[in-house]
């Protein structure tokens, strides 16, 4: 059994101004939890919605916030085990490669 993955997803309310048509953060956040249950069921994983217009506790989700202000990044941002797996237009087929770097196997 593979151990359980962390997935992130960084954004806001508003849509990145550098990604015009694209989905809103919750958007991609919610269509994302679906589409990975989906391709790879009963494969452990976890994802969370990070909201980069409210404080965070943890350094390290401060640290990437501020990335994300500062323009280093665009929004949303997909992390999963802490490396980039996608960013503004996510699309599905990278954050399924790094996620099968992990073992996941598709149904």
């Amino acid at each position: 059994m593979t151990k359980e993955i962390s997935i992130e997803v960084y954004g806001a309310e508003t849509v990145c101004a550098s990604c015009v048509n694209a989905p809103s953060s919750i958007d991609t956040y919610e269509w994302l939890q679906a589409a990975i249950a989906r391709k790879y069921p009963n494969q452990p994983f976890s994802i969370e919605y990070i909201d980069i217009e409210k404080p965070q506790q943890e350094e390290r989700k401060q640290e990437i916030i501020r990335q994300i202000l500062d323009d280093e990044f665009f929004y949303p941002l997909v992390l999963i085990e802490n490396e980039v797996a996608g960013e503004g237009y996510v699309r599905l087929k990278p954050v399924c490669q790094e996620l099968e770097k992990h073992g996941f196997q598709p149904a």
